[in-house]
């Protein structure tokens, strides 16, 4: 950047009032050959009034007054100025009382920086990113603009606001307005701090707003099926067709880890013969379009025969006749009744089964397991292992029973 001459200049201005004594005090700032003046809101008699000097003469009380406010007013401008220098933007006489008078040229609003964000975003769907991801922003934005509005009265805020307040007050609106358990307003913000950082690695923000904030998910313990439970459920005869139906999407979701939207997707053409020469599924998680590849366990090969030739499978070339998510929940709720199991029976509890009792817990390394999930990475993957140590707890608490009655 090159350095232009820089000076400032105190003067008064005739009043458009006609009569008065007073005098207006502007001062003129020149950069280079262009200069702009402003009014500093201040006053003073000309006969009071040093032009040379830019300042007020004599030793009054209201002279050292008005001399020491200009003289705060002139360190505004010179701190003006650094601010321009600092963020490497245009030197002007211009840009300096613009940067004065709080007027930004490039002002920018948290919404609209969102917005963009999501725009591009949606641009790599399928790319780089998973609809399931796209759709957590979204709804992200609009909680961000539902907060503003609650909060500040407010369509939109200047980036500039954006502090440890605004965080904190934010996680609050989340938790108490939106009523969002601890670890979705953890996502929520997550997802906010993404936009934010980009701010500060740009330059547009000086300082991370979220920095000292603690976002720490708390460690959620999942339910699983034991294998005595897989086996009641597996052998429980059901008068009801669409029952026994139901319980065999659940059962094939136990031993392939399919989410319940992958597993009423999954058509004929994605069973493939794999490596070894059996039956393998190849397809993609809908949720993180992240590709799917594991060879199907007897129990699964089961449950597809046996829906091989079921008129709607054959209609629409899928694997299993698989009811609305709504149904099957239903449904499922009545089995888990009829099998005296206490546990609430769902797609996400099958998944959890198959990466813990069929898997992890019978060998299969947790790099395997991951793979055969769809994981991004073996971060997701862990959390598993960790449901199986509480197993081994409950196993080892029996044991000591046992062992405990032997000695008696």
């Amino acid at each position: 950047m090159i350095e232009n001459s820089f000076s400032i200049l105190f003067y008064l201005k005739a009043s458009k009032t006609k009569g008065q004594k007073e005098r207006h005090v502007y001062a003129r700032i020149t950069v280079g050959h262009k200069r702009v003046e402003l009014s500093t809101k201040m006053t003073c008699n000309p006969s009071e009034w040093n032009s040379v000097a830019g300042r007020a003469n004599g030793k009054s009380e209201k002279a050292k007054m008005l001399n020491s406010l200009l003289d705060s007013y002139q360190m505004k401008i010179h701190q003006a100025r650094k601010q321009l220098m600092d963020l490497d933007k245009d030197l002007t006489a211009e840009s300096i009382k613009n940067t004065l008078i709080g007027k930004s040229e490039d002002r920018k609003l948290i919404l609209e920086i969102f917005e963009t964000h999501n725009k591009e975003m949606e641009a790599l769907v399928g790319k780089e990113f998973a609809p399931g991801t796209m759709e957590r922003y979204r709804t992200s934005l609009e909680h961000t603009r539902s907060f503003i509005r609650w909060k500040y009265g407010k369509d939109d805020m200047e980036l500039k606001y954006l502090d440890y307040e605004f965080i904190s007050q934010y996680s609050f609106w989340l938790r108490t307005v939106r009523g969002c358990a601890h670890n979705t307003t953890v996502k929520y913000l997550s997802n906010f701090k993404k936009i934010v950082l980009n701010c500060v690695k740009i330059g547009w923000l000086q300082r991370d707003p979220f920095m000292g904030f603690k976002m720490v998910k708390r460690e959620v313990r999942r339910e699983i099926l034991t294998k005595e439970e897989l086996q009641k459920i597996s052998e429980k005869e059901f008068t009801i067709q669409r029952m026994a139906q139901v319980r065999d999407v659940f059962l094939f979701c136990c031993y392939t880890g399919l989410a319940y939207i992958d597993v009423k997707n999954l058509n004929r053409n994605q069973i493939i013969f794999g490596i070894d020469g059996e039956k393998w599924i190849e397809a993609k998680r809908k949720k993180t379009d992240s590709p799917i590849r594991l060879p199907l366990l007897p129990k699964a090969l089961e449950i597809m025969d046996k829906y091989k030739d079921h008129p709607k499978c054959s209609a629409e070339n899928t694997v299993l006749p698989v009811l609305s998510n709504q149904k099957m929940n239903s449904y499922l709720k009545e089995i888990s009744d009829l099998c005296e199991i206490n546990k609430e029976l769902t797609s996400h509890i099958a998944r959890h089964t198959f990466a813990t009792t069929v898997t992890l817990g019978n060998g299969v390394p947790i790099e395997t397991v991951s793979k055969m999930l769809g994981h991004s990475s073996l971060k997701q993957t862990q959390h598993y292992a960790k449901i199986l140590d509480i197993k081994i707890s409950e196993d080892m608490a029996k044991l000591k029973k046992k062992l405990s009655f032997d000695d008696g």
